[in-house]
């Protein structure tokens, strides 16, 4: 629990620097509700888009660079943060309690966050220098397989009964919205 408020807090203090240095909050979420394509986030000095819709890298010509950078960043904790209040309601508010019902909220809640790894890491292709982003190539590769075992080891809890497969689910889920969390914080510029 801890670790979601300091996140939250990051967003918080984040989008507060952000207002002070002039952007408006509708300019840093003005893109939140598309949740398959990295956001666009518009200049208003020079109209020009500093993350284009195929994932390219923010615009280097552009005189405010520093601010429109944290302004993505800004906007990826923002986004993380509502996914996972939308999440997190899913799972509590199932429409079947069983364990099939249960088993399919969690498989939803993973793919929400597998498609927000992968855009999060389209991203950083862009923003990272190639040395950078093969350091962050073989940590990833790394981590899916601490990942998948650390599933595996929790749903051997329930080896060969009904919850085995949801509690590997669960943990595929949870480690990926962490990981989520990790590579915006740690990594995106």
């Amino acid at each position: 629990m801890e670790n979601k408020h300091r996140k939250f807090a990051i967003g918080m203090l984040t989008v507060v620097l952000l207002s002070a240095c002039g952007n408006t909050s509708n300019e840093a979420s003005s893109t939140l509700d598309n949740k398959s394509q990295p956001a666009q986030i518009t200049n208003e000095d020079s109209g020009e888009h500093t993350v284009d819709e195929d994932n390219s890298a923010p615009n280097t010509n552009d005189t405010n660079d520093k601010e429109v950078v944290a302004s993505l960043k800004a906007e990826y904790l923002m986004k993380l943060n509502d996914t996972q209040k939308e999440t997190d309601e899913l799972r509590e508010n199932l429409e079947d309690d069983s364990t099939y019902g249960m088993k399919g909220a969690e498989g939803k809640r993973y793919e929400v966050w597998d498609g927000l790894l992968n855009e999060i890491y389209g991203v950083l292709k862009h923003q990272l220098s190639s040395e950078e982003m093969e350091q962050l190539r073989i940590k990833q590769r790394e981590w899916i397989k601490y990942r998948d075992k650390t599933a595996k080891e929790a749903s051997l809890k329930y080896e060969g009964g009904t919850m085995e497969q949801l509690e590997y689910v669960a943990v595929l889920s949870d480690l990926t919205e962490e990981r989520c969390f990790e590579l915006v914080e740690d990594y995106m510029k």
